[in-house]
């Protein structure tokens, strides 16, 4: 037992690097890629620390070389996630016994070696098999992830810190313990922080967990869960379980043990997932909590008075295009008046126009693959569609080839109706829409912008004039969750921007901030009486 207040070390957001070319880390990263392009690695389940291996094997491949297999990972199914279950309900005990500072050693740690001796592993293996460019990775697989495990070691500190006020002869404390139950991670291709993050952030507070990758980011996510058992985490706290949807979760979700599901992915999912509990909600030994981060079709409202039509442009395509816009926060539509539309439309196809795709070992490359067959399929389908649609204008790219990778050229759509499907609907891929409106009609596109997708987790206002600001501020109030002035709608950095949406983008828990952190908790209070009274009755008994 030790004794002491104890702090973490301040954190701070860990620097991206540059990878400019020349530059040492460049070439160690180049290096790294390399090598690990040239294995084929097994990727076991592990659970209770130990590997398993089921024998249900799926190729694991680079999305922009889709002949090219990078590992082989063994999937579970109904008995492995049962074990994964036991396993963490054997590990809680100790687990959740563990003084706080002990379970935040374990993930400073981690953070540690991620930025230092891990950090080309988890980036490289991000490349290759998320095709995401070296920024991409950098800013992800190592940048936030490392802010992730620094900041939630905080942010624990400031929780258990707060405690109520005390009456003269007593002293009420504040504890807050670990859910009681396991959680359920399902975690997304797209962010490896967020995977990182999705199983550690409740397991800091003292639960165990049953993590579900996402079968097209097992590359990374296998290294993420190595860099946790060299952290020192100990075996059972995380049970990491590849597995399809329904083989996992239709073990692990109506099990009456559940105490929470952490989750990112698509909206369908979570709904559905919400759906089970409810039919499921007399029969476990606790409510769950359910925290989930789903879909976005995210916004860029351009104001008359916008700075200028290359800041415009240059948030467009960045915000739209970056790793594909397969990002939950991606600007996927955009409003634009009638008198700024040829000077941004002009500079936008000049930017993309300059854009490179392809593999992601090549640095000089700004878009990869998108993930996987089913993806690629669903985005040409609609991009055909809308090159054939009289009523809307394919202004930039409106290709695609698989031949040797999933590849979706960096596509811009101009639509005559601003509630058209592209204006509503998340495709997940490299698809901008614009309606160019009425400078005169402000207010009212402003309310279209509100109100035409389910969608609440990014937008973004480009406006000079500070009433036109706080007009697009008061309207937008709940269309997002995360609202950027002057900038795009993609990029919000732990610590400085919680991250989270509402309506049919999730629960709005922020990740990255204590209001997260809270919903793995379950507080407890205490209060101690030092002189307990000995007459029964009150002064107002009196005569």
């Amino acid at each position: 037992m030790t004794h002491g207040v104890f702090r973490v070390p301040t954190p701070e957001n860990e620097p991206v690097r540059s990878y400019a070319p020349g530059s040492p880390e460049r070439a160690s990263l180049a290096s790294t890629v390399a090598s690990m392009s040239a294995e084929t690695i097994e990727i076991p389940l592990i659970i209770g620390g130990e590997e398993v291996r089921t024998g249900n094997v799926v190729d694991v491949v680079m999305p922009h070389k889709h002949g090219h297999v990078i590992a082989k990972a063994h999937m579970g199914g109904a008995a492995e996630a049962q074990q994964a279950i036991d396993a963490a309900e054997a590990a809680r005990g100790a687990w959740a016994g563990l003084p706080w500072e002990e379970r935040a050693a374990v993930l400073l740690r981690a953070a540690d070696l991620l930025v230092g001796p891990w950090r080309d592993r988890i980036n490289a293996s991000t490349m290759i098999g998320q095709s995401k460019t070296c920024h991409q990775a950098e800013i992800d697989a190592a940048c936030e992830m490392a802010d992730f495990f620094r900041f939630n070691a905080q942010y624990a500190t400031q929780l258990y810190e707060e405690q109520p006020g005390s009456a003269p002869g007593l002293w009420n404390r504040l504890e807050h313990r670990p859910l009681d139950g396991f959680v359920l991670a399902i975690t997304p291709f797209n962010f490896t922080s967020i995977a990182g993050n999705l199983c550690t952030a409740p397991a800091l507070m003292g639960n165990t967990i049953l993590w579900k990758p996402s079968t097209t980011a097992l590359l990374s996510n296998w290294y993420t869960m190595k860099l946790l058992e060299a952290a020192g985490m100990p075996p059972g706290v995380i049970n990491f379980v590849p597995g399809s949807g329904p083989a996992i979760g239709g073990v692990a979700i109506p099990d009456r043990r559940l105490g929470g599901v952490h989750f990112t992915g698509s909206t369908p999912t979570f709904q559905h997932i919400w759906k089970t509990v409810g039919e499921n909600i007399q029969g476990y030994g606790q409510y769950p909590r359910l925290v989930g981060e789903t879909g976005g079709k995210d916004f860029v409202f351009v104001h008359p008075t916008a700075c200028g039509a290359r800041e415009v442009a240059v948030a467009l395509a960045r915000g739209s295009f970056e790793f594909q816009g397969q990002k939950c926060s991606a600007a996927s539509r955009a409003y634009v008046p009638k008198s700024m539309w040829p000077a941004v439309s002009e500079e936008l196809t000049e930017i993309v126009g300059e854009m490179t795709m392809g593999d992601v070992a090549d640095f000089s490359n700004f878009l990869g693959a998108v993930i996987d067959a089913r993806s690629f399929n669903k985005l040409k389908e609609v991009i055909d569609r809308a090159n054939a649609e009289a009523n809307v204008d394919v202004i930039i790219g409106g290709t695609c080839d698989d031949s040797e990778g999933y590849f979706v050229s960096p596509t811009v759509a101009v639509v005559q109706d601003p509630k058209h499907d592209l204006m509503r609907t998340e495709f997940f891929g490299p698809l901008l829409t614009i309606y160019v409106y009425d400078d005169a009609r402000v207010e009212e596109t402003l309310e279209l912008c509100a109100t035409t997708s389910p969608y609440a987790l990014t937008g973004a206002i480009f406006a000079d004039d500070r009433y036109a600001v706080r007009q697009a501020v008061d309207a937008l109030r709940y269309a997002a969750g995360n609202f950027y002035i002057n900038d795009k709608p993609t990029g919000a950095v732990v610590g400085q921007q919680p991250f989270g949406g509402s309506r049919a983008s999730g629960t709005n828990d922020k990740a990255g901030s204590i209001l997260n952190l809270l919903r793995w908790v379950s507080p407890r209070t205490i209060k101690e009486t030092f002189a307990p009274p000995t007459d029964w009755t009150y002064p107002f008994l009196g005569n």
